[in-house]
């Protein structure tokens, strides 16, 4: 009698095998090529199938320049190459990948910790290049997030502007410090520097005013009441090297100014025209959508359903036509700044470095796991404990960093939950869990156009999940007492 099928292998233990799909990035590939960067050229590998039916393996080196590297393109593209990795070596990596990529090749890059090579093997160029190819035909190398141009762009002149805004902050620590040589502690009576008064009373200093008392009548607002403040810390020994010095801190800050706000009207003329595309294609889909809808509940008789409190309204499925058309006039950062503690600026940095299209993301964790916001799990027989988080983008995790700062100070869901875990967990660990939080509703909002942030409310753990857990404790003791229990809300 034949055999009519493969049964599956049991484990002695008995436990049931658990299935683990491939992911995509882990197909063979049968003809690939890697490149092993450097600043001034780069090895590259090409593996592919020969006459005989083994596969072999071309290593030579090609300059990284711009003609090199377009020539380099074609001829892969005439080896019918399916997959180009490339290894993320400083920003040397870029005129591999962007010149690749506009010849219509699939590139992908990768961490250089993924793609270390075997101990005991001779390190060199050559030899790494090939082991990455290998690695890159057999599909063992995770690919790393680039985003597409426009979010590239996006992201220099976002990054730019902090970089100035840091520098900016810089030169208030340097002009702070210099009025602290000069004996003048208007900095201990003034919330900042960069207000109004104090930089009235900064400007006359530089002009040559050293009575404290005509400075201090240069207060204004709330000022005005610390004025007896005032005249004692604007008595000092402020004198004419101050005074050039001073010039000179204030004319970068000024400087600094100008080209900070001119990114800042150029970061918002790229994510409007995003924005209008974005809302274009959605508008194409959520009509068709909104059609298919209304003619289910036209069939079927249903209504409508009303989002409850913490759930997120989406158009043609418990909105009206108002509602509907205020989702769609709203931009990307209007939405994003909905949430508690991030800005219109925090919401372009996050935009710059994560983009507007979350399928690059599968699921939430996904990105929380790709921006380093949760600790690796380490498993080793029965023990299981937490990693470190890692290094992550450092752009976007100081946005979030101060989103969750400041939604620390809030009477909100965001805010009640950073309570709950500092008690146990510490400080460090508790923003953290808040810029988690953050980026999940970030991640809930892009992938959902129509959505909308509602806060669940600082009661919302005392109220719901505690209530929750006391009925499941309850109805386990009932019935462990040989009870059958049944729960019916009160009405």
């Amino acid at each position: 009698m034949g055999q009519k099928g493969k049964r599956r292998p049991t484990p002695a233990d008995g436990s049931v095998p658990v299935e683990i799909p491939d992911a995509e990035h882990e197909l063979v590939v049968e003809r690939a090529a890697a490149i092993d960067v450097c600043k001034q050229s780069g090895k590259v590998c090409v593996r592919q199938p020969g006459n005989s039916g083994r596969r072999f393996s071309r290593v030579w080196d090609v300059s990284a320049r711009t003609g090199a590297i377009t020539e380099l393109a074609e001829q892969l593209v005439r080896l019918r190459i399916e997959k180009v990795t490339v290894e993320s070596t400083s920003d040397y990596w870029r005129i591999w990948y962007y010149l690749l990529e506009d010849q219509g090749l699939d590139v992908q890059l990768v961490n250089a910790r993924d793609v270390k090579n075997v101990p005991g093997r001779p390190k060199t160029d050559k030899l790494d290049a090939v082991w990455l190819a290998k690695l890159t035909e057999k599909g063992l190398l995770r690919p790393s997030f680039v985003p597409p141009a426009p979010i590239r762009r996006l992201r220099d002149y976002t990054r730019l502007r902090e970089d100035l805004t840091r520098e900016r902050s810089r030169y208030w620590q340097r002009l702070e410090k210099l009025l602290e040589d000069a004996a003048i502690k208007v900095s201990a009576v003034a919330s900042a520097l960069d207000t109004v008064s104090a930089r009235d009373m900064i400007e006359a200093l530089i002009a040559g005013e050293r009575d404290p008392r005509r400075l201090a009548d240069l207060a204004r607002g709330r000022m005005k009441t610390k004025r007896s403040e005032l005249i004692a810390a604007l008595d000092g020994r402020f004198d004419d090297h101050h005074a050039e010095l001073a010039r000179l801190l204030v004319g970068q800050i000024d400087s600094l100014n100008v080209q900070i706000g001119a990114l800042t009207a150029r970061i918002e003329q790229l994510i409007a025209a995003m924005s209008e595309s974005d809302h274009d294609s959605h508008d194409h889909r959520g009509s068709d959508a909104a059609e298919s809808q209304a003619a289910s509940q036209a069939g079927t008789g249903d209504q409508p359903t009303v989002p409850g409190p913490g759930e997120s309204a989406e158009i043609g499925v418990g909105t009206d036509a108002a509602t509907a058309i205020e989702y769609r006039r709203l931009t990307v950062v209007e939405r994003l700044d909905e949430i508690t503690g991030i800005g219109q600026r925090t919401a372009q940095t996050i935009i710059a470095e994560i983009g507007l299209d979350m399928t690059r993301f599968a699921t939430p964790e996904h990105l929380v796991s790709w921006a380093k916001l949760c600790p690796r799990s380490i498993q080793s027989g029965p023990i299981s404990r937490s990693g470190k988080t890692g290094m992550g983008n450092p752009y976007l995790k100081g946005a979030l960093g101060e989103a969750a700062v400041a939604a620390t100070h809030t009477n909100t869901f965001l805010g009640e939950r950073y309570r709950r875990i500092v008690k146990r967990r510490g400080k460090l660990k508790a923003l953290v869990a808040v810029a988690r939080s953050i980026l999940t509703i970030v991640w809930q909002l892009l992938s959902d156009p129509t959505a909308r942030f509602h806060d669940l409310g600082p009661d919302y753990h005392t109220s719901r999940v505690a209530n929750e857990r006391k009925v499941r404790n309850h109805i386990a003791q009932l019935t462990a007492m040989g009870f059958h229990v049944t729960v019916q809300p009160a009405a």
